[in-house]
């Protein structure tokens, strides 16, 4: 068994499924970070008969009302950088950053496990403990400077971290929101029995965009989880959908 199966991090079936844009789309007015070793590319239009549906996200219209008459604003994406959200902010006036946080941890321990299999020595001196394992992670990752953004896509990616390093990162994205800025969180309110990515297709709609996995589903939040872990923030709105994801929003 490897490194990343003992973490529970494995790569999933293709089949059937689209795979989602991980370089950066080069814009002046987004700003795009991409995994170590990953090569940029722009995105790339996609065949017709893919697997994608709409939903309609009661969340999405919330944190347009939130940001609404907010002038040249900051967003940070922390899913891939699909060409359709950029556009839709970018047209609304805010700069985007783009950081694929899912894919640059799995790429991350796959880099440890290679100097680990490498270099025997390096698990004498290295701290396995899941909290120093995030530390060393969010050393690359999350590199903006404080209060630099207005608001954050975070999608449901909390639900595939480990719970040390979901904790550091809503931490550090708390440091980077402005006050008053919004968290654009969601969370699956049962395991999740497949993957998917999320694009913003207009003020009221996400585009579900069904992908292989990259790291399985590591916890089911409870609401006082998920109160706790925003502790420093205060719990907008939260809605229910009928597949069961909860979409909320918090404001710092």
């Amino acid at each position: 068994m490897s490194f990343l199966d003992k973490l529970g991090i494995g790569v999933g079936s293709t089949q059937g499924v689209q795979r989602e844009d991980t370089g950066p789309i080069h814009l002046t007015t987004s700003r795009t970070r991409t995994p170590s070793g990953a090569s940029p590319q722009a995105s790339t239009p996609h065949a017709p008969d893919q697997l994608e549906y709409n939903r309609l996200s009661n969340g999405l219209k919330e944190l347009l009302w939130n940001l609404d008459g907010l002038e040249r604003g900051a967003l940070l994406d922390l899913g891939p950088a699909w060409q359709t959200t950029l556009s839709f902010f970018i047209a609304r006036g805010f700069r985007v950053s783009s950081e694929d946080i899912l894919r640059a941890w799995k790429t991350f321990l796959a880099e440890e496990e290679a100097r680990l299999r490498k270099d025997f020595a390096a698990g004498e001196t290295l701290e396995m403990t899941p909290s120093a394992r995030a530390a060393r992670f969010l050393k690359e990752s999350l590199q903006y400077p404080r209060s630099s953004f207005d608001a954050v896509l975070l999608w449901d990616l909390l639900d595939y971290l480990e719970l040390a390093l979901v904790k550091q990162i809503v931490a550090s994205l708390t440091e980077l929101l402005r006050p008053g800025g919004v968290v654009f969180a969601m969370f699956h309110n049962k395991k999740p029995e497949g993957f998917q990515r999320y694009r913003v297709v207009d003020a009221n709609t996400l585009q579900m965009v069904p992908t292989p996995v990259l790291c399985p589903a590591q916890k089911v939040y409870q609401n006082r989880e998920i109160q706790d872990l925003f502790g420093r923030y205060r719990t907008v709105k939260s809605f229910v959908g009928r597949d069961q994801l909860r979409e909320t929003l918090f404001i710092k």
